[in-house]
């Protein structure tokens, strides 16, 4: 049984076709990437899996349950979670208090309830150690490179058991060493049977962590496949019209 299935999904916005007619699957530990040009409706169909938005047109199931969302936060509850290109982290905080942000551990009894920094700190620490991240949790973000804050958004997904990650552009604009950083974090979520959706522009980000490669143009499907059976140059062709379909 696939994890996540998405059948016949269209989404219009008015006179506006941003996706038609899209179908497809997602197993457990197995790392998707979704490859497009700008405007070939991948940001749409995240945005779907994630809650943002209500298919016009089609079903989503999750466990072969079916599943309709009307926030991103009742995708949180389905274990859906989503790291955006820009990480929505608080530069002036420390690790641990990004990874909890908004769900903060207490102790106390009843009213008299303070913040359980140590254990936030401890909890934080092993997410971090999970993931292989040299990350502390006491460090501030605002110190921290763009590998380091992958990890923590990366592992604030994980704070809420996730089983889908969804990844928005995770190694545009920082360096070829911490690129690998993040590659090796993705692998550590597939390792934990976590499935990951990585949308990028990075054809060797793709080639190197994916499983499967699907590619999107003009709000359509136009590739599902095996990445060992592609090659940079099909997709290339694929995305640019060059191929019609494969």
């Amino acid at each position: 049984m696939a994890l996540l299935e998405l059948t016949n999904i269209a989404k219009h916005f008015g006179a506006i076709h941003a996706l038609d007619g899209v179908s497809l699957s997602l197993e457990p530990g197995e790392v998707v990437g979704l490859m497009g040009d700008n405007g070939a409706g991948k940001s749409t169909l995240v945005k779907i899996i994630a809650g943002n938005f209500r298919p016009t047109h089609g079903t989503l199931k999750m466990e072969g349950k079916n599943l309709v969302m009307h926030r991103p936060i009742e995708a949180r509850q389905h274990g859906i979670e989503i790291v955006y290109q820009d990480l929505a982290l608080c530069d002036n905080l420390s690790a641990a208090a990004n990874v909890f942000l908004g769900r903060e551990l207490r102790r106390g009894i009843g009213p008299f309830q303070i913040l359980d920094y140590p254990a936030m700190f401890r909890r934080a620490g092993e997410l971090f150690g999970e993931i292989k991240s040299e990350t502390r949790p006491r460090d501030l973000v605002k110190q921290m490179s763009g590998g380091q804050r992958q990890a923590v958004a990366i592992a604030r997904t994980m704070l809420s058991e996730a089983k889908i990650v969804l990844m928005d552009e995770p190694t545009a604009a920082i360096s070829v060493r911490q690129v690998a950083e993040v590659l090796n974090l993705i692998k550590h979520l597939r390792d934990q049977g976590i499935a990951v959706v990585l949308i990028s522009h990075r054809m060797p980000d793709v080639f190197t962590v994916a499983d499967r490669i699907i590619v999107m143009r003009r709000g359509h499907k136009v590739a599902d496949k095996k990445v060992a059976m592609s090659s940079p140059e099909e997709v290339t062709g694929l995305i640019t019209g060059a191929i019609e379909t494969a």
